[in-house]
């Protein structure tokens, strides 16, 4: 695995403070290295306990591609710092976005928007609330509304209530000996120091809400099929999140098909990023 060998960002990626009506966002901001091909502007928002490090393989690949993008941290990730009391609904992580999106690009043109699993919920959302913001809308490994599979959603629930009673450090550890019973590969040492330090930094409230937001998120897709710009859904081949059937119900209601990539599961940012690339170029450009 060499994704934390990537986290230094690449060559037309940089480390950004995103200063915004909603406060500061820590981001990832790539522009195209070939100013004459300009393609447009792309936002990726990151999943549960994720960060926009997830997105660091792809975003050199985009601006190869012609493509700026932004990733950032959602309140309360990681480099994006939150106060217990912040707005960790939907609604409020969907305006974080728009208010990202217009700090990174501007307002003169529409931003492709692009979420991955809980980020997912975040991006539809702000799709819905936020319809002058948006060029497209693609679903990375997501779904229509909260996990309904009953294991998925004790899980979450454990989680929410771990981090309530011990902090971020007690989850991390707990999920560690859990992966170490179940006889789960244990990741290079750069990338369980990088797990480690991205866990320890998140704040428990965001942590806590997000959880219970995959619990709780009622079905969107009635709203999603309503939009008036193109909304896609994309997973990795192996993608454990969503329920496959789940996700192609979901492309059939919006009147389009599920987007595959090959040798990937729930990061395919991650784990087949060319091929990633690849499919989002084909769906912007469509």
């Amino acid at each position: 695995m060499n994704w934390p060998q990537a986290l230094g960002q690449g060559e037309w990626v940089s480390r950004r403070d995103l200063q915004t009506t909603r406060g500061t966002f820590a981001g990832l901001i790539n522009m195209p290295n070939d100013a004459s091909l300009p393609r447009g502007s792309v936002l990726l928002v990151p999943g549960f306990t994720g960060s926009k490090e997830d997105f660091s393989l792809l975003l050199p690949l985009l601006a190869q591609a012609g493509w700026a993008a932004a990733a950032y941290d959602q309140r309360g990730q990681y480099e994006t710092t939150a106060q217990p009391r912040d707005d960790f609904s939907l609604s409020g992580l969907a305006a974080d976005a728009a208010a990202v999106s217009e700090a990174a690009f501007g307002t003169a043109e529409r931003v492709h928007l692009v979420g991955h699993s809980f980020g997912g919920l975040v991006a539809a959302t702000a799709a819905i609330e936020h319809r002058d913001t948006w060029a497209s809308l693609t679903l990375m490994c997501s779904g229509p509304g909260a996990f309904q599979l009953e294991d998925k959603r004790r899980d979450l629930l454990w989680a929410a209530d771990m981090v309530g009673s011990h902090g971020m450090e007690a989850l991390y550890s707990a999920n560690r000996e859990r992966d170490r019973r179940a006889g789960v590969q244990p990741d290079p040492p750069d990338v369980e120091e990088f797990r480690h330090t991205r866990m320890s930094a998140h704040s428990p409230e965001a942590l806590a809400a997000m959880a219970r937001l995959l619990v709780d998120t009622p079905e969107l897709t009635e709203s999603l099929a309503a939009l008036e710009i193109p909304v896609s859904v994309l997973r990795g081949e192996n993608d454990d999140a969503w329920p496959h059937d789940v996700q192609e119900d979901l492309a059939k209601a919006l009147g389009t098909r599920t987007v595959v990539i090959p040798g990937a599961a729930h990061s395919p940012a991650r784990e087949q990023p060319e091929e990633t690339r690849d499919a989002l170029a084909r769906i912007w450009l469509a």
